[in-house]
């Protein structure tokens, strides 16, 4: 008998506004992600968000495939599932023994007009999909003649696994940083370690900040505030532990009106707002029963936006997370990727270039840096 009785996340992502274009219907169109299973489990359910949807959409057939053959998942009990504007649903429960480290593929087709607005941009080496014409829901092999590469993430939000009661999952809070590749790299020192029993999921949405959010068309797609996000995307399937690491944009954005009609100096937070903001998130994991861990901000010298007091800012707010008591501990992705000859830039083989995000071995170094005694 299965002690398979514990539903625990093993992928997740946020979900955020899409660019407004005048494409921002689909319609025929099938959408398919792998998902890296990361522990042995006796049933699936997949959950896909509306959050940020202004309108109904329809999911008409959605399809698991596994070692060759594909399953139809069912939304109580039919095939297909409207999802209202700012909600989600979550499906059946789909009896499939996984093993450790296979990897499945999620289907799902839009038959109609559908307005593809809950979305997030995510990058890694785990993170990637496809699109294609037509229902392809049941086909096993899309070829690249037929098909297109993205890293959008459109509705699909959380794959929820039934495991056993020691299996538990980390989720990366944050903004473009954490929806980048490092907790991709993170997934894959669990698996090279021995990490065995650990899930590492990402909420993260690029452009976000903590305090504020634009409503402009323009700039809508930079993500929502936290306290739009936190509470609705944090609760997890089999979460016990959340890394924040979130700031930068909120100290970088402002440029004044004179620059930006829509990024006012008045948008730039003092360091005590600032981390009033992230005292919310802590608040609110907690009462989550949520372990709390926190990653300083990266260097950003070099940056369109950098300045002598966005520095202070930041580094001000780096030393309130490395000295508070008021969470389980500091990740200091600061300390680790910087230059300690010019410590408010990156070393150069972290930096990706734009001196805001780092390199693919920046972000290495910093899945790297997350302690041991986290993912145990």
């Amino acid at each position: 008998m299965s002690c398979n009785n514990k539903w625990v996340s093993v992928w997740g992502n946020a979900v955020s506004v899409a660019e407004n274009r005048p494409e921002r219907y689909a319609k025929n169109i099938t959408v398919r992600y792998p998902i890296r299973i990361p522990f042995s489990a006796d049933a699936v359910r997949l959950t896909f968000d509306n959050y940020c949807g202004t309108e109904p959409i329809t999911l008409d057939k959605t399809t698991v495939l596994c070692r060759g053959r594909f399953y139809t998942v069912l939304f109580g009990g039919e095939k297909s599932v409207t999802i209202p504007a700012g909600e989600n649903v979550v499906s059946d429960p789909l009896g499939l023994e996984l093993s450790a480290q296979e990897t499945i593929d999620v289907s799902f087709y839009l038959a109609d007009f559908t307005l593809m607005r809950s979305v997030v941009f995510t990058c890694g080496p785990l993170s990637h999909g496809l699109y294609a014409n037509g229902d392809r829901t049941e086909d096993a092999d899309i070829d690249i003649e037929t098909s297109r590469p993205t890293h959008l993430f459109y509705f699909l939000s959380n794959v929820s696994v039934l495991t056993e009661q020691s299996r538990r999952t980390v989720v990366c809070y944050g903004d473009s940083i954490t929806a980048q590749d490092w907790p991709d790299y993170l997934t894959l020192r669990c698996e090279r370690e021995g990490f065995d029993r650990t899930a590492i999921i990402r909420r993260a949405t690029s452009g976000s900040r903590i305090l504020r959010e634009y409503t402009c068309l323009t700039y809508e797609s930079y993500g929502l505030k936290g306290s739009r996000r936190f509470a609705h995307e944090v609760p997890t399937d089999g979460a016990d532990t959340v890394i924040i690491q979130q700031g930068i944009n909120d100290i970088i954005h402002p440029v004044g009106e004179e620059v930006n009609a829509f990024r006012p100096m008045s948008d730039l937070p003092t360091v005590d707002e600032l981390t009033e903001g992230l005292c919310t998130y802590i608040a609110q994991a907690r009462e989550m029963g949520l372990r709390v861990y926190v990653g300083t901000l990266l260097p950003m010298g070099g940056w369109r936006t950098d300045a002598p007091f966005r520095q202070e800012l930041r580094n001000a707010y780096n030393d309130f997370i490395r000295t508070t008591d008021l969470i389980d501990g500091c990740i200091d992705f600061d300390k680790a990727l910087r230059d300690p000859e010019n410590p408010n830039c990156f070393l150069p083989e972290f930096d990706s270039g734009d001196h805001l995000h780092p390199s693919k071995k920046g972000y290495e170094r910093m899945a790297a840096e997350v302690p041991s005694e986290l993912l145990g």
